[in-house]
């Protein structure tokens, strides 16, 4: 057996942080939430879930907030960490089909590429070429780039690093594992609900420029 722990990084989610707190602790036992500054209520319904709950003062970022969560639960003696966003999108039910998918893995990408003809057509458009883009950066056809439904090893993360703090953080880490040689790998998921526009903090233009950097960044970086 694997030793995994589930991350949700949540931002003004109280309205439905609590139920992927309760759903995601039936399939895995440790549940740490990230509130990322919120004003609404939300680390408290996430704590009275059952969720282990840390919590910054001012919002810092997506990015930021799964480092923070890697950092404890790595440093714990986790092996692995889900990643589940908080607005009910992913189905904490589907994380033993990322499990599944572990061995030999190094990352494990929920993909919903099967599901992006039920999203808005300009969602489903910018899912498809911003993964096509990424893949090209990276190395590797990867048919959904974008979702943050993620199944982490800790060496992975030990070896790539996690330096953004946006949501630009989840391409970027993508392209360095490949450029790094380590195994990124994809399992098709159920959605809660396909288009997450009315839930999601994601900026279109702000956020994909800063997306389109730090995949360029991860591209040509002389780290690696």
């Amino acid at each position: 057996m694997i030793r995994v722990a589930a991350a949700i990084p949540a931002y003004e989610a109280a309205s439905s942080v609590g139920a992927v707190v309760a759903r995601t602790r039936a399939v895995i036992e440790d549940v740490l939430v990230i509130d990322d500054g919120s004003n609404d209520g939300t680390a408290e319904a996430a704590s009275t879930a059952g969720a282990e709950v840390h919590s910054f003062p001012e919002n810092r970022g997506k990015g930021a907030a799964l480092r923070e969560a890697f950092g404890i639960l790595f440093s714990r003696g986790f092996a692995w960490v889900v990643t589940i966003d908080a607005d009910g999108q992913h189905l904490p039910e589907e994380a033993p089909r990322l499990i599944e998918a572990a061995d030999g893995a190094d990352l494990v990408l929920g993909t919903r590429d099967h599901l992006f003809n039920e999203m808005s057509a300009l969602r489903g458009l910018s899912n498809r070429l911003s993964s096509r883009a990424i893949s090209w950066a990276a190395g590797q056809p990867i048919s959904d780039v974008q979702t943050g439904f993620r199944l982490y090893k800790r060496e992975l993360i030990a070896r790539t690093g996690f330096p953004e703090s946006g949501f630009e953080a989840e391409s970027a880490v993508v392209v360095r594992a490949v450029r790094l040689g380590l195994r990124v790998t994809t399992r098709s998921v159920r959605l809660g609900h396909a288009d997450g526009r009315t839930t999601s903090h994601y900026r279109p233009v702000v956020d994909s420029l800063r997306i389109a950097a730090g995949v360029l960044n991860a591209r040509y970086s002389n780290n690696l």
